[in-house]
C-alpha cells in the first residue's frame, strides 16, 4: 500500500511532467498521424510509373549510374547512392564539394534512375531551392522543430517527461480506482468526474504502446549525438591506421560495382542497400561505406556497415555497431510502426488519435479542477464577507 504523502509526491509528478510537456505532445502526435502514412501519401501525391519488365530483371551495374550522373551534373561529386526496397528505383546523391555538403547539406539534390533500365526518372533541385512537402513540414515538426540539435534534444526532453507522466500515471491508477471496476465511466455524474474516469480507463488501456512510443522517441532524437560518439569513439579508432594516406579523385576510384559485390560477399544473408562515397562527411575518407540488412523483420531494421577500401578495392572491415545504435534501429520501426504493412499502420494511428484524447483530456481536468477551486474559493469569500457585513446591516 502506497503511504498518502509518497501518493502526493506521485500526483504532483503526474501532475507537472503531463502539463509541461502536453502542449508539445500534442504537435508531436498530430504530427505523427500523417508520418505513420507518409509511404503512401508520397505515393499518393507523386505517383511513380514504371515499364513493365520481368520481375527477375538484373539491376543495372552502379557504375553506368555513376557516370550518368557525372554527365549531367559535371564538376560535382556523388554523395551516395540508395537502392530502394518497394520500388525499383536508386537514388544518387549529388553535391557541389563535399566542402561545400559539410558547411550546407541543404546544397545537395538527387537523380533518380530506374534500377532495370538505367533511364533517368527525376532530377531535382537543391533541398535550399525546393519547396517544402507537406511530409517534409511534418517531418521537421515532429522531430527537431525546424532548428536541428536543439529541438532534437528539446523534443526528447520532452518526450522523457511523457515517460515519466505514463509511468506515474500507472502507480497512481490503483489506489484511485482500487473503488470502481475496471472501465468504470460514471456518465451519471458530473462532466468532470465523466471525463477523469475516461482518462484513467483510455490511459491505462494504451499504456504499453504509449509507454514504447515515448522511450523509442527519446532514442529516436538522441540519434545525432548517439552516431556522433560512435564517429568519435570507435570509428575513429578504426580509421586511425590510415592517417596520412588519400583517396583518389572520384573519377580514378576503383570500380563501385565490384566493390558492391565484394561488400555483398562479406555479409552473406544480407541486401546492401546504400553505398557511401569517400570523402562523405558520413562516411569514410578512405573508403566506399556500404549499409547491409537482414531478410527477417527484425534483422531489416539492424544495419550493418562493410568498409572497402577506396584505393584498392578490397575489403576492409565489416564494422560491428555498438549496443546503443542498435537499440536506435530497433527503436525507430517501434517507434512509427512501419514493420508490418498498411494494418499495423492503421492500428498505430488509431492508438495515436486515442493519446491525442488522453492529452486532450488530461488539459481539460486541469482547468476544470482549477475553476471548480476558484469557483470554491469565490464563494468562501463571498459567505465571509456576507457574514462580516450582517450586523453592520441589523443597525440600520
Amino acid at each position: 500500500m502506497i503511504a498518502s504523502h509518497s501518493l502526493k509526491r506521485w500526483y504532483l509528478i503526474h501532475k507537472w511532467s503531463s502539463l509541461i510537456c502536453t502542449g508539445f505532445l500534442l504537435l508531436i502526435c498530430l504530427t505523427g498521424l500523417p508520418l505513420v502514412f507518409r509511404d503512401e501519401i508520397d505515393q499518393w501525391l507523386q505517383p511513380h510509373h514504371y515499364v513493365t519488365l520481368p520481375a527477375d530483371t538484373p539491376q543495372v551495374s552502379l557504375d553506368r549510374l555513376a557516370t550518368a550522373s557525372h554527365r549531367l551534373y559535371p564538376g560535382e561529386v556523388i554523395a551516395s547512392m540508395f537502392a530502394d526496397d518497394d520500388e525499383p528505383q536508386i537514388y544518387v546523391w549529388m553535391a557541389p564539394s563535399f566542402a561545400q555538403m559539410r558547411a550546407q547539406p541543404e546544397t545537395m539534390h538527387f537523380v533518380r534512375f530506374d534500377a532495370r533500365t538505367g533511364e533517368v526518372l527525376e532530377t531535382t533541385k537543391s533541398a535550399a531551392e525546393q519547396p517544402k512537402t507537406f511530409i517534409d513540414i511534418m517531418l521537421a515538426l515532429h522531430t527537431d522543430l525546424f532548428v536541428d540539435l536543439p529541438g532534437e534534444l528539446f523534443l526528447g526532453s520532452m518526450a522523457l517527461l511523457f515517460v515519466l507522466a505514463i509511468v506515474s500515471g500507472v502507480v497512481l491508477y490503483g489506489p484511485f480506482m482500487k473503488k470502481l471496476a475496471f472501465g468504470t465511466v460514471r456518465a451519471d455524474r458530473s462532466s468532470r468526474l465523466k471525463w477523469l474516469d475516461l482518462h484513467n480507463l483510455l490511459g491505462i488501456t494504451v499504456m504499453a504502446w504509449t509507454l514504447v512510443v515515448g522511450a523509442t522517441g527519446v532514442m529516436n532524437e538522441l540519434s545525432t549525438p548517439l552516431f556522433a560518439l560512435w564517429q568519435q569513439t570507435d570509428v575513429k579508432s578504426l580509421l586511425a591506421s590510415y592517417q596520412g594516406t588519400s583517396a583518389p579523385p572520384q573519377i580514378a576510384l576503383p570500380s563501385l560495382q565490384t566493390a558492391l559485390e565484394t561488400a555483398s560477399h562479406a555479409v552473406p544473408g544480407m541486401t546492401v542497400t546504400s553505398a557511401v562515397y569517400p570523402g562523405n562527411p558520413f562516411g569514410s575518407p578512405y573508403h566506399y561505406l556500404f549499409w547491409a540488412k537482414g531478410s527477417s523483420t527484425l534483422t531489416s531494421r539492424l544495419l550493418t556497415p562493410v568498409l572497402v577500401d577506396a584505393r584498392s578495392g578490397r575489403l576492409s572491415a565489416v564494422v560491428k555497431m555498438p549496443w546503443y545504435l542498435r537499440a536506435l534501429e530497433v527503436s525507430r520501426p517501434l517507434h512509427f510502426g512501419d514493420y508490418g504493412g498498411l494494418p499495423l499502420k492503421i492500428l498505430w494511428a488509431l492508438l495515436d488519435v486515442i493519446t491525442i484524447v488522453i492529452l486532450i483530456s488530461g488539459l481539460y481536468l486541469w482547468i476544470a479542477r482549477r475553476k471548480t477551486q476558484s469557483a470554491r474559493l469565490a464563494r468562501i469569500i463571498a459567505v465571509h464577507h456576507g457574514d462580516d457585513q450582517q450586523p453592520a446591516a441589523s443597525l440600520v
